[in-house]
């Protein structure tokens, strides 16, 4: 491995996202100081998070999906000349 490349501060680091009652330990250079002690007992800086995978809605399965067909369907209406010339060129 080179020298010199790599972060100095890489340690371990708690990210916690209160919304959800949710933290984890992994590793970062983030800058935090606040603390926080871990389920192992030993203390860790603490960085809060607005969203984690256990409050985004695509991990939580809250997700809205979109009336995909209404989009094509303004696509359409939006650029109807444009759009029959493209049909007709492929046919």
């Amino acid at each position: 491995m080179k020298k010199g490349i790599h972060p100095k501060n890489y340690r371990p680091v708690v990210f916690q996202d209160r919304s959800a009652n949710f933290a984890f330990l992994t590793r970062s250079t983030i800058k935090t100081s606040e603390t926080i002690v871990w389920e192992d007992g030993k203390e860790y800086p603490l960085y809060n998070v607005d969203i984690s995978s256990a409050s985004h809605p695509f991990y939580t399965g809250r997700q809205k999906f979109v009336d995909t067909a209404g989009r094509v369907e303004k696509f359409r209406r939006k650029y109807k000349d444009t759009y029959h010339e493209m049909e007709d060129a492929e046919e």
